[in-house]
């Protein structure tokens, strides 16, 4: 068998193996049951059959921005053809899913040495397609499938342009126009945007990579019209949105509000402010910000850390006896928790802005994804687990492990392959998204899904020869 042949054997197998993992999370553990599934098949529900974008409020179908509006139209569309067949979505996903897991093999191809991008593509492909967790979340109606495809499309595209460079050279193969590569990167950033509003956080990061290599002021005139052009790009998917909430809503809003808020809802940020001064673990978002405004919220239930003294333990008590008699955070409440939020954070500066960002790190990259599962996802004390359910602990620690692996490859192979060009793309990116999500009170890992395929991407390099990465070119 040629090598050509042995390499569609090989791509056949791993776009196989990825679509029958996707297909089994499907028919094994669907969900469409969590609040933001159901609120984006409502939206999309509404929007189809009603021709509005929104829900009932006061028992009156209302339009609303609380949701940017590509994920609901994504659903409207197979809805068009499957009626609000959730299983039709997450078979669409599935089918979706792999075919990231091939533009993540492209974008491991990309960086790779000329001699070994065949090898290390295949490998990505693998590595993508037996991904567990992009996988799950095939199964479930939420964005993440939708935006991670995109995000790996836009990196692709993004490196196509002087991001993804070292030099200017001549590859093989026809090239666009350089104002049409950096507004394609745009636009496809922008298409992604309407589905998760952070997605512009990649051409943040390649505006830090353009303004690095540009810093002589004989450059910054490129400077400038490569930024032009992506903010042309960005822009344009987003006009429609925008346009129709300034009609709509009477209100200049190109992404979402920051909350999700209902035009004139309260926001708790002094709640938030003070969750921010010590709340790192994903469980602790369950009782406190998931439980704001709809169930009670127990002192018993909070950590220790959560206080510095017991006198502040009483304050935060008394005030969240308040909140649950009522189950409103009002304005004179928040108030109070945004005067001890200031308090703490001037005692431990060090705390809020560093010790407590690097610990939400670990969350988001170090939980146990097992969200979507039926699964604790509780690893400590250990004998305690073991004896209690040993297939729930075995499936957690088989789960860390998986991360761990991914993770460690990604870091061994960003070790091995650096200097490449596109190299500092996909590892500023995986820097600048987690650094963002350590500031999001939610601190949820399923954020960090989006990285993926710069993980993957960076870790296929692990499987070519050592002599092959030792070369140098253009990419």
């Amino acid at each position: 068998m040629t090598s050509t042949a042995k390499a569609c054997v090989q791509i056949i197998a791993a776009a196989a193996a990825g679509l029958g993992l996707r297909l089994w999370f499907v028919q094994y553990y669907a969900t469409s049951d969590t609040s933001d599934s159901t609120f984006y098949i409502e939206l999309a529900w509404n929007w189809l059959k009603h021709s509005v974008y929104g829900f009932p409020v006061y028992g009156r179908l209302t339009p609303v921005d609380m949701r940017v509006p590509g994920y609901p139209a994504f659903l409207a569309a197979i809805f068009a053809v499957a009626r609000q067949s959730t299983r039709a979505v997450m078979l669409t996903q599935a089918v979706l899913d792999v075919v990231t897991c091939f533009v993540i093999a492209l974008i491991a191809a990309w960086i790779a040495p000329r001699e070994s991008r065949q090898r290390v593509g295949i490998a990505a492909l693998w590595i993508a397609a037996l991904c567990p967790f992009t996988a799950n979340f095939t199964a479930v109606v939420l964005t993440e499938t939708l935006v991670t495809f995109l995000t790996a499309v836009a990196i692709l595209a993004l490196l196509e342009t002087d991001c993804g460079r070292a030099v200017d050279t001549e590859d093989a193969g026809p090239k666009m126009a350089k104002p049409m590569r950096w507004i394609s990167a745009g636009l496809v950033t922008g298409f992604g945007t309407l589905v998760r509003p952070e997605t512009p956080l990649l051409l943040f990061t390649g505006g830090l990579i353009l303004a690095a290599k540009w810093w002589k002021p004989k450059d910054w005139g490129k400077l400038v019209r490569a930024g032009v052009w992506l903010a042309v790009g960005l822009v344009l998917p987003l006009l429609p949105w925008a346009a129709r909430n300034l009609r709509t809503l009477h209100e200049v809003q190109f992404l979402a509000p920051r909350y999700s808020e209902l035009p004139g809802e309260y926001t708790a940020l002094g709640f938030n402010a003070w969750t921010n001064s010590w709340l790192w673990r994903f469980r602790d978002v369950y009782t406190t910000q998931w439980n704001l405004d709809d169930a009670e919220i127990q002192i018993d239930d909070l950590p220790s850390y959560a206080f510095d003294s017991p006198q502040e333990k009483q304050r935060i008590s008394d005030l969240l006896d308040q909140y649950n008699d009522t189950l409103t955070m009002n304005k004179t409440l928040d108030d109070q928790f945004a005067e001890i939020a200031k308090e703490r954070n001037e005692r431990h500066p060090f705390r809020r802005y560093v010790k407590i960002p690097l610990l939400r790190c670990l969350t988001l990259w170090f939980t146990p994804r097992v969200s979507l599962l039926p699964v604790s996802g509780h690893f400590f004390p250990i004998s305690s687990e073991w004896e209690n359910d040993r297939g729930d602990f075995l499936t957690t620690l088989a789960m860390v492990a998986i991360n761990l692996f991914y993770v460690g490859l990604a870091l061994a192979g960003a070790w091995m392959a650096r200097g490449r060009p596109g190299w500092a793309l996909l590892v500023l990116f995986i820097v600048v998204r987690t650094l963002f999500f350590t500031q999001i009170e939610t601190v949820e890992p399923r954020y960090m899904l989006e990285c993926f395929p710069a993980v993957i991407a960076l870790g296929a390099p692990v499987f070519a020869r050592r002599n092959q990465l030792s070369s140098t070119g253009s990419g």
